[in-house]
């Protein structure tokens, strides 16, 4: 292949590939790339990807071969793809399923770890990862290890950089009749869309060993809880949820009595204020890592250092959902590590963990089964299309000596909270003052006194969940068209009519924050009106190094991104505007 100076790409031999933005084919390359690298620098010119080991894992557990991931770079590139490249993305994709986890016949407190690569297996048996896991040798392609460290051995293959297929299989748990209804309560008719049956079927796989643990990702707004739903409907047993706050909890028992025939005594709450077990019941992360008292920094069992653990074993769990997986604290890694025989369905928006555990999530949730990148939806209408704009905005000069003489770690806070960027605020909230508006932020201070000025209501931590849930509806109802909201409105908030998101501080570079954010605004709209995501940024500051990062989640999914400067608002806003209004009359 010669060069082509009209193809996007050029793949290099460190793995990674850069992607010119002002390309006729920019789009399309970015949706293939989606599939399989992982984006590391969006800049205004050229993208950076990287072809990691994990994220060519995942692309081959969702059923992505090499061959297609070759011949899409070489429909892309530039230059001819480096040979080394090729050859480590067929390898990386090769290694997903050379070993395989299966049952013992004659021993169920064992596991069999076998690979027709009888070289590979010896290989593994001196790994150091896997070695203290390793009970016997049964001959050339068999090795024997413990059934009760299942999600250890898997982390440690995982370690050596050959993930397991683990076709072991999951206990059926306690029965449970459960049948979404044709009609929900609220009198709509029930459809499960293609994707979101699609995303179910293949995480069940008909019941087989091969189904039953993954992570399926679609963005805020598009119906993770009915994919929930759905795999409970098809697993047919008890069911465990874990949700980010009792807020999401309780949206959750909301949403299954709305569109499931199960009654309310059928679930229950597992959070600070109630205790109920069910045949489904609902708990959040916050209650399960509760320590007892004193324990912090000893070595102690897991359910003597986190007490409420005991609810894994409390009931005949046949199937355990992690929403927004991506939050999922470290202590509940270990526990998950111990109850592998159980269906484990993680739901998301994004699989990145600014912990940088998403190897655990890989190990012992599962691998990625199943995405749709939030465009396709967007063209289908099933979100709402959005702009996002970040205005740049320069500190004020009494400000800009503090900041240089600051410590790095104190130089976020007051770029962050710049007085300048409430003027632009202002100029936004004029623009949109028709609109439903989210103001959100991070720094409490800055919050109330946005909060005070125009009489909005706030919402925080320190916010009662009752009084958060009327403020809730009061928007909903159209009765408030502002809220002021803290990092505790970033998870399963559900606002359909939401329609702008002003940002006025972040939490330094979170991506997954990020989602989260624009996820607040992607209900799809019933006039087919367009969503608004600003970000105000003090320029030349770390507050725009931060912002930049955060940036990288909406590049990697699709999103028109604008950077426009103080001078430019607001004759600029009227040209953001991708959808047309809606006709009147």
């Amino acid at each position: 292949m010669e060069f082509r100076s009209t193809a996007p790409l050029i793949v290099q031999g460190d793995r990674t590939v850069l992607l010119e933005v002002n390309n006729p084919l920019y789009e399309e390359a970015r949706d293939h790339l989606a599939r399989f690298a992982e984006l590391e620098k969006s800049p205004e010119y050229i993208h950076t990807y990287r072809l990691s080991s994990l994220s060519l894992w995942n692309a081959a557990a969702a059923g992505l071969s090499a061959d297609e991931i070759v011949a899409g770079l070489e429909r892309f590139a530039k230059y001819p793809l480096p040979d080394n490249v090729v050859t480590e993305i067929r390898e990386a994709i090769s290694r997903y399923g050379r070993v395989r986890l299966v049952p013992d016949p004659g021993d169920i407190t064992r596991l069999r770890l076998m690979s027709d690569d009888v070289l590979l297996l010896l290989e593994l048996e001196r790994n150091r990862h896997l070695k203290p896991y390793i009970l016997n040798r049964l001959g050339p392609h068999t090795l024997q290890v413990p059934a009760s460290r299942r999600g250890h051995v898997k982390q440690a293959l995982v370690k050596a950089g050959y993930p397991a297929e683990d076709l072991v299989g999951y206990v059926p748990g306690t029965t449970l009749s459960l049948d979404l209804r044709e009609c929900c309560q609220s009198g709509m008719a029930l459809h499960v869309r293609d994707y979101q049956r699609g995303a179910a079927d293949v995480f069940w796989a008909g019941g087989s060993e091969a189904g039953g643990s993954g992570v399926i990702v679609l963005p805020c707004g598009a119906g993770k809880t009915i994919v929930g739903m759905a795999v409970m409907a098809l697993v047919q047993a008890n069911t465990l949820i874990l949700t980010p706050s009792t807020i999401a909890a309780r949206q959750w028992r909301t949403e299954l009595l709305d569109k499931t025939m199960l009654s309310a005594d059928q679930i229950g709450e597992y959070t600070g204020d109630r205790k109920e077990i069910r045949p489904v019941t609902i708990t959040t992360y916050q209650i399960l890592t509760h320590r007892k008292r004193g324990t912090k920094g000893q070595h102690l069992p897991l359910e003597e250092e986190f007490p409420h653990f005991e609810l894994f074993g409390q009931a005949d769990w046949g199937l355990i959902i992690y929403d927004e997986v991506h939050l999922l604290p470290a202590p509940v890694f270990r526990i998950t590590a111990e109850i592998q025989a159980r269906r484990r369905l993680g739901l998301t928006a994004t699989l990145v963990r600014e912990d940088g555990q998403e190897e655990d999530v890989f190990s012992l949730i599962g691998p990625k089964k199943y995405d749709v990148p939030w465009r396709d939806l967007e063209r289908q209408g099933w979100i709402a299309p959005a702009v996002c704009c970040e205005v740049r905005l320069p500190l004020p000069d009494e400000l800009r000596l503090s900041y240089i003489m600051a410590e790095r770690r104190e130089q976020y806070p007051i770029a962050a909270q710049s007085p300048n960027k409430l003027r632009i605020l202002e100029q936004l909230l004029d623009y949109h003052r028709e609109d439903n508006v989210l103001i959100i932020g991070m720094y409490l201070e800055q919050l109330q006194q946005v909060a005070r000025h125009y009489d909005y209501p706030l919402i925080t931590g320190k916010t009662s969940n009752r009084e958060r849930e009327l403020l809730y509806e009061d928007f909903r109802q159209g009765k408030i068209k502002h809220l002021v909201v803290s990092k505790v409105a970033n998870f399963s908030i559900d606002l359909p009519d939401a329609n702008v998101a002003i940002q006025i501080s972040g939490t330094f570079g979170s991506r997954q924050e990020e989602a989260q954010r624009l996820g607040r605004i992607l209900r799809p709209k019933d006039d087919g009106s367009q969503a608004y995501f600003y970000t105000l940024v003090s320029k030349e500051t770390i507050d725009q190094e931060f912002s930049a990062n955060r940036q990288r989640f909406l590049t990697e999914q699709g999103y028109r991104y604008v950077i426009l400067y103080e001078d430019e608002i607001p004759s600029a806003l009227p040209e953001l505007t991708i959808v047309p209004p809606a006709a009147t009359g």
